[in-house]
């Protein structure tokens, strides 16, 4: 049995009618058991992964997702054991990071073929930030504190988002808003410990981004080497870089050139202690919940399975 789970308005409503004509049909005709949960309100993808992980069964659950990063996201949140599921994903978003550096098939009949003929299953790293007071949230793609985090809960929220999605160009709310903020961000210090060394001071931080892919932001390779596989996170911290420089890099950054500007710094580490001055956005995989000046991020190698 195959379950699954879409959000029947993303993409403006595509993802249902994309449901209803192309892969509904197809499952019925291969014979393909199968079960459709639908969302109806935000955190409904995390209630019905939950309910599905849990009940019992002698073999993983199989669950496909239908959506973007954001949907795959709150997916994450639901599973109380990330061992007693094997997850299927239909990339339909408007950025679809994820996908950017796995052999996932981007058109959605492909991708369902994919899953459906997998002979075996591919295990791959899932990040976690915990915040102060104890509370986690887990990443797939990404986390980021700072610039990168303001702009998506920007983005989140604007109304141009739907507008831009609608017409296929939804990758430039990200871009206009990112420029947007950048003019009204402020860099603010931090100490940064990897791996429970020596903490690295930096006086001027923009951002930094804890990488378990390569890209985010509909595009931006801020990890070129980053492996989903290795149990590494590849952080990307942008420091003391004047905004008019920053214009110049972040262009760049969409070919994962961007290092070679000097204040924009790449570590890599399997845990990472962030302490900001000031209380700043935190992002993951796009979602944006509160803001934090204190942080801990680690990397749980090849920790879910999935149809790859």
């Amino acid at each position: 049995m195959y379950h699954f789970i879409l959000n029947p308005v993303s993409r403006s409503g595509k993802s249902r009618k994309l449901w209803d004509t192309v892969i509904e049909p197809y499952l019925e005709a291969a014979n393909i058991p199968h079960a459709a949960h639908f969302s109806e309100k935000p955190g409904d993808i995390s209630r019905l992964t939950e309910e599905i992980a849990s009940k019992a069964s002698d073999v993983p659950h199989r669950i496909v997702i239908l959506g973007g990063d954001g949907t795959l996201d709150e997916a994450l949140q639901g599973i109380p054991d990330l061992s007693r599921i094997v997850l299927g994903y239909i990339p339909i978003g408007s950025g679809n990071d994820f996908t950017r550096d796995m052999p996932i098939p981007k058109d959605p009949i492909r991708a369902l073929r994919h899953i459906l003929e997998a002979e075996s299953t591919t295990a791959v790293d899932i990040g976690t930030v915990t915040y102060e007071d104890g509370s986690c949230r887990r990443f797939i793609v990404s986390s980021g504190i700072g610039f990168d985090a303001a702009v998506c809960e920007e983005t989140n929220r604007s109304d141009m988002k739907g507008f831009l999605n609608r017409i296929g160009l939804g990758k430039l709310t990200y871009l206009g808003i990112a420029l947007k903020q950048l003019f009204a961000s402020k860099a603010v210090s931090c100490r940064i410990r990897l791996d429970d060394a020596e903490p690295v001071s930096v006086g001027r931080i923009l951002f930094a981004a804890f990488m378990n892919h390569m890209y985010e932001g509909g595009g931006f390779k801020f990890a070129p080497g980053a492996d989903y596989r290795d149990g590494m996170l590849d952080l990307c911290v942008v420091g003391d870089l004047p905004k008019v420089l920053i214009l110049v890099a972040l262009p760049t950054a969409f070919l994962g050139k961007h290092y070679i500007f000097r204040g924009i710094t790449l570590y890599r580490a399997r845990k990472v202690e962030i302490h900001t001055s000031i209380p700043l956005w935190v992002h993951t995989d796009g979602e944006v919940a509160r803001r934090s000046d204190h942080l801990v991020i680690t990397c749980q190698q090849q920790a879910l399975q999935m149809f790859i």
